[in-house]
């Protein structure tokens, strides 16, 4: 599989401030679900989360607010190069088409892959604060405080109450194989599945009332993140060559001013 990184970084430069896209009135945003409305509310925050625009790899902790009118520019100029076309049939989808879950076995050009250490607790690690791990381990994280971009608050995790905290499919597995993944090669779904790029760990109800939906159907509860959220749905698209439908597109740039 051919890694696009550099080049869907490029593309944010390619905008000015003052772009727009005709043809959004009519599209009505996702319930917002009672998160933090964007415009003052007090939210929980993680001084660690980094901007998606500076984490084109998903290697880096957290997913922060875009705010700047630079940046949403620069949102606005990734999210226009996301092709488009209808969603295709479910027929044949099974999680397993994309690998067991959390292996460590993607290919090699996946970050943390074959490091031996799972890629939930990959993921945990990179987000996590105050980790605990198992006895005699540095991979298997027992506790830990995570901030949930997506409802914008912190939670306290232990392993004993493992669902508490999911790791999200920006792009769902589901979404993937009706947008071309069905016809894609075991290696290439198996990365997409175990990426970072399209990881997040969050709220476990928050993320089971998203199931397979785009972001014209589901965006994050919290206001404040969901240009972010947008960006890191076109990163994926564009790393893995990967359509969006054009509903699913114009709420994007919505989100971002567009």
């Amino acid at each position: 599989m051919t890694r696009l990184r550099g080049g869907a970084a490029l593309a944010v430069a390619m905008v000015f401030a003052g772009s727009t896209l005709a043809g959004c009135e009519g599209l009505a945003p996702p319930a917002d679900g009672g998160g933090p409305s964007g415009s003052g509310a007090a939210a929980a925050g993680d001084d660690r989360a980094v901007n998606p625009l500076d984490n084109p790899d998903g290697t880096k902790p957290g997913l922060a607010a875009i705010t700047s009118t630079a940046d949403r520019a620069k949102a606005r100029a990734l999210i226009e190069k996301v092709a488009t076309k209808g969603r295709g049939p479910r027929t044949g989808y099974e999680r397993d088409e994309f690998g067991y879950a959390w292996m460590d076995s993607a290919p090699r050009d996946v970050p943390f892959s074959r490091n031996g250490c799972d890629t939930r607790n990959d993921l945990l690690k990179r987000d996590g604060q105050d980790l605990r791990f198992r006895s005699g381990s540095d991979c298997v994280v027992m506790a830990l405080t995570l901030h949930d971009p997506y409802a914008g608050k912190d939670i306290e995790w232990t392993k004993s109450r493992a669902t508490r905290v999911q790791i999200d499919h920006v792009m769902p597995l589901s979404y993937d194989w009706q947008m071309g993944a069905a016809r894609w090669t075991k290696d290439k779904r198996e990365s997409i599945a175990n990426d970072p790029l399209n990881l997040v760990p969050v709220d476990g109800p928050t993320n089971s009332s998203k199931g397979d939906s785009g972001p014209a159907s589901w965006l994050p509860p919290n206001k404040t993140i969901r240009c972010s959220y947008s960006v890191r749905f076109a990163q994926v698209s564009l790393e893995y060559d990967l359509p969006v439908t054009a509903a699913d597109k114009e709420m994007m740039l919505r989100q971002c001013g567009g």
